[in-house]
């Protein structure tokens, strides 16, 4: 009777009791997730910024680069073509220049007329033969070296003249400044200056050139495809 009697005793079971712990590093992992969340945008604000600058740079070294490449300058001078014989026309005995100028240039020059000013032709076409014998005949009329002459005239090859694109000009009323700076100072040139953009002629040496000598007598054409795609080089590099 007394084991019936154990089993039928009642006993006390202690239940687990389910406590729910506030997590003290619940915050910090919060803090840790925020502070990812910034390093992470910030490392990828860098690398954007980082590859940008490197374009920048990559872009600036290979510029750099191709003007190292079409850079062909001898003694300041860029090389150009030299016109065949076809495109060639005369403007007066003496001077030929490129067929695409001729009307322009000569327009000019009535314009000119019109307002009190007597615009002289000096020299147009020069073969490379002819630029060959001024080149070196300055070197014993002058006693200078290669680079002091090429100041003053191109090599062979290397002028301006070769492509009959290039006029020298100067003043009717004043003779003595032809082919001198002292141009400059004349009616024909203040004319020039302010006027001859006007017939696409653009005056080539100005006194910002590092490598040639200011030339206020010497003008160029632009007014064609074929003497833009000429001088493209020349413009390209003078900006």
């Amino acid at each position: 009777m007394a084991r019936k009697e154990d089993t039928n005793q009642i006993f006390d079971i202690p239940f687990a009791k389910r406590t729910y712990l506030k997590n003290s590093n619940s915050k910090l992992y919060i803090k840790i997730l925020l502070i990812s969340i910034f390093l992470l945008l910030l490392f990828l604000f860098a690398g954007l910024r980082l590859i940008r600058d490197s374009k920048i740079v990559f872009s600036s070294f290979l510029d750099k680069q191709i003007d190292m490449k079409d850079d062909q300058r001898i003694l300041g001078h860029l090389p150009y073509p030299e016109i065949s014989k076809d495109k060639l026309v005369f403007i007066e005995p003496n001077i030929e220049v490129h067929i695409d100028m001729r009307e322009s240039l000569l327009k000019m020059r009535e314009d000119a007329k019109k307002d009190g000013i007597y615009l002289v032709f000096l020299s147009g076409y020069r073969s490379t033969n002819l630029q060959k014998d001024i080149f070196y005949s300055l070197k014993s009329i002058r006693n200078q070296i290669a680079s002091e002459r090429a100041r003053v005239s191109a090599p062979p090859g290397y002028s301006e003249h070769s492509t009959g694109f290039a006029i020298d000009i100067g003043d009717y009323m004043q003779r003595e400044t032809d082919f001198e700076v002292e141009f400059e100072n004349t009616d024909a040139f203040k004319w020039l200056q302010r006027h001859a953009a006007k017939y696409h002629f653009k005056l080539s040496f100005n006194k910002n050139n590092k490598h040639i000598d200011y030339e206020p007598w010497h003008w160029r054409y632009e007014g064609s495809i074929e003497a833009l795609k000429i001088f493209e080089n020349s413009n390209r590099k003078s900006k």
